[in-house]
């Protein structure tokens, strides 16, 4: 981002998420302007707390950025306890842990890992499209509902390709309800939508396009290379890869996060290219169905191994 304006940058980067706002209240419900609400509310008091006790008066939208993009990576509907631990967990160990002005991982990052290495499963349950309507959405949010929710919520579709044995890409295209066009249903235009947000950041050049370029051809190409059709055994198509779980939303917003990631423009190719075959790989041979976040934060501990190897050499003294 511009080093002139970081605050105005950042609010660019908020404007740019609106389209996939938008897109997911469509085809989620009320439950990811719920999530927003929560996270934007814990980032406010988490910030407030620390620079209290560090006596400082800071306005710093970098933290509303994290606990927005944040919301956005946690299933809607999920438990109220889980987005305000996701946020502050985050912000207070990926951030203000290192002082809040250059820390080493991302913060939204650290705090997705956490609540899915520690919770895996409300983690997992997504709503099917259309999910429940806005009462029954608050009463489950908040502990109010006691029905389990498998009513409304289904698999992923990565999940529902690793879990796949027998049916082939497009019998599970056909018969299962999370499946749309391309990837899954509703989420394939959530993945567009955050496109074009992304698409308006490089233009008004909020972003350089290294890191969203380096991560979509690490995803493109890794996928491309261990695609074996529409069998039974398919890891699924380059496009699938594309358009599903977090792809766009990471190339474009997360992996572009300027205070963790590489200040070089070839540092910062190799990092989202880094980002994108390991987000393969984890979801392909991984325990999780879908490697974004643990991928970012992989190659976050990469970045100082980066900035040296692209490091322009001294030029040679002559004898």
């Amino acid at each position: 981002m511009p080093a002139a304006d970081p605050q105005r940058a950042l609010r660019r980067v908020l404007l740019a998420t609106l389209p996939g706002i938008v897109a997911m209240l469509w085809f989620y419900g009320w439950g990811v302007l719920i999530n927003l609400l929560l996270a934007g509310g814990c980032a406010f008091l988490v910030d407030a707390a620390v620079h209290r006790l560090r006596g400082q008066r800071v306005s710093d939208p970098s933290s509303l950025v994290s606990a927005t993009l944040l919301a956005l990576a946690l299933p809607p509907y999920c438990p109220w306890w889980l987005c305000v631990a996701a946020v502050a967990g985050g912000l207070l160990l990926g951030k203000h842990l290192y002082g809040g002005n250059r820390n080493p991982f991302n913060p939204a990052m650290v705090g997705y890992a956490l609540m899915l290495v520690a919770f895996p499963q409300p983690m997992s349950h997504w709503p099917a499209v259309h999910g429940p309507d806005l009462l029954t959405g608050v009463q489950q949010i908040f502990g109010l509902h006691h029905d389990a929710p498998d009513a409304w919520a289904q698999a992923t579709v990565l999940d529902a390709l690793r879990m796949n044995k027998s049916l082939t890409t497009d019998e599970l295209f056909a018969r299962s309800a999370a499946f749309g066009a391309w990837g899954g249903k509703g989420s394939e235009w959530v993945s567009l939508a955050y496109l074009a947000g992304g698409l308006v950041l490089l233009q008004q050049r909020v972003i350089s396009w290294h890191a969203p370029v380096g991560m979509l051809a690490g995803v493109f190409i890794s996928s491309l290379l261990f695609w074996n059709g529409s069998g039974s055994d398919s890891h699924g198509s380059p496009l699938f890869h594309l358009l599903s779980g977090a792809t766009l939303l990471g190339a474009f917003f997360i992996v572009t996060e300027p205070v963790s990631g590489p200040s070089r423009p070839s540092a910062r190719l190799l990092f989202g290219a880094g980002v994108g075959v390991l987000t393969y790989l984890i979801r392909t041979w991984g325990g999780y169905p879908d490697g974004v976040a643990f991928a970012v934060l992989l190659m976050n501990l990469a970045v100082p191994t980066l900035e040296r190897l692209t490091a322009p050499k001294p030029p040679a003294v002559s004898a």
